[in-house]
């Protein structure tokens, strides 16, 4: 099963989609299951994750409405306060309730604070979220990595995946402050990586498909082939390249470098194990850990 990770949803808004500026004019209407569908169709891509936008619940009412309306959309990663009084509570329910709700998410890249992720709080917020039985997608840049790496650390109940890898910046060619902390994330046994975002780290309208499929390749040497997922980041890619092209980097990336066995993990049971997606209770890897039962 080939499964796109990384995915969005939104009916745009000038006011709530804010940071879709002036030079993001491309993606600034609504896009929906129904424009996604036929691409996912033509990549023979089964199936996907709709990941969070909005910082409210809001959003996560309208993302498991689409998924209960389309089957094609496999689990959700939402929004939830991790510092409220009452998460736990608030997890219990969406445990309960909402069996495509696989998640949650929270834009570390948009705190001030590089060490946001390190309030006491949070990491108690994160911590649950293992609990409960949910994942934790980390979006970071570079600089707030040697935070993301204690919070994995201290909360080793807790699967996490780094999305975007950690938003290397392909635009300056500038690895310094991203290549180590990105491989030591990758040594933790509970994080993956999402080979999903990386086009809009370029030049959006001057990128070299083998620069990006470099940095793929690098995604190895930290977490290995078996817990790396393809996402496409669509629709946000399109500033920079159309769904066929990110499928194709990716794909081409690894085609003298991973066995067939091991781009399946890529292009989909990866994904399927870290967020309990259908079918993931048939697969049999090279290795296993005990929270995929």
């Amino acid at each position: 099963m080939r499964i796109d990770s990384h995915q969005h949803f939104w009916r745009y808004s000038p006011d709530s989609h804010a940071w879709i500026n002036a030079d993001m004019a491309k993606i600034q209407r609504d896009f929906l299951p129904a424009d996604l569908e036929p691409l996912l169709k033509a990549n023979r891509i089964d199936g996907c994750v709709l990941v969070q936008v909005q910082q409210n619940e809001e959003e996560n009412k309208f993302f498991l409405e689409l998924a209960e309306q389309n089957p094609f959309i496999m689990g959700v990663v939402g929004w939830v306060d991790l510092e409220a009084p009452d998460l736990d509570e608030k997890l219990a329910n969406y445990k309960a309730n909402y069996p495509k709700l696989k998640g949650f998410r929270h834009i570390l890249q948009g705190e001030s604070d590089p060490n946001h992720a390190l309030r006491p709080k949070f990491q108690e917020g994160v911590a649950k979220l293992g609990e409960h039985g949910f994942t934790y997608d980390i979006l970071v840049y570079p600089h707030q990595l040697p935070a993301a790496i204690e919070l994995v650390r201290n909360c080793p109940g807790t699967m996490f995946v780094l999305d975007h890898m950690g938003k290397p910046r392909l635009r300056d060619h500038d690895i310094s402050d991203w290549a180590m902390p990105f491989e030591s994330i990758g040594a933790f046994p509970n994080a993956y990586c999402k080979l999903s975002g990386l086009v809009t780290e370029c030049d959006w309208n001057n990128w070299r498909a083998d620069h990006i499929e470099y940095y793929y390749r690098r995604s190895i040497d930290g977490f290995g082939p078996w817990k790396i997922m393809f996402g496409s980041d669509w629709p946000v890619c399109l500033v920079a390249a159309e769904y066929k092209q990110i499928v194709d980097m990716i794909e081409n990336a690894f085609a003298n470098y991973l066995s067939q066995s091991e781009m399946d993990y890529v292009m989909g049971k990866a994904a399927q194990q870290f967020y309990k997606l259908e079918g993931h209770e048939k697969i049999r890897g090279p290795f296993r850990s005990d929270w995929i039962d």
